[in-house]
């Protein structure tokens, strides 16, 4: 089952995940309130069943939300869903190959419009 958590960080802050069962798949920057984790969770749900992907690693560029399938610095890929303003709003951790970090944007598109949260 896919879900969101929102997380407690230290300094009173808070995180989102985006789990399938108990692995998380991607997550966010740390937020000073826990509105703005709530902010990030509902873009996702609104904006990430049409982003485009983007693979950076072919020199595609992309505008508005997309998720970006970028190389880290030893050789493996990553995805991190983009805002349309630019900012990063989750990553994911890195993947040697890179067609898991493709499934792993396609699961985020598909499966986050209905996927609850949990405080």
């Amino acid at each position: 089952m896919h879900k969101f958590k929102i997380v407690d960080r230290k300094d009173d802050q808070f995180g989102v995940q985006f789990l399938y069962n108990s692995e998380i798949m991607v997550w966010s920057e740390s937020y000073k309130g826990k509105s703005s984790a709530i902010n990030c969770i509902e873009s996702i749900k609104k904006n990430a069943p049409g982003a485009a992907i983007v693979d950076l690693s072919k020199d595609e560029e992309g505008k508005g939300y997309r998720f970006e399938i970028a190389p880290s610095k030893n050789g493996e890929f990553f995805v991190r869903f983009v805002a349309s303003n630019g900012e990063t709003m989750v990553i994911s951790e890195t993947y040697t190959d890179k067609r898991n970090a493709i499934n792993c944007a396609v699961s985020v598109q598909k499966n986050a419009p209905a996927a609850p949260v949990e405080d």
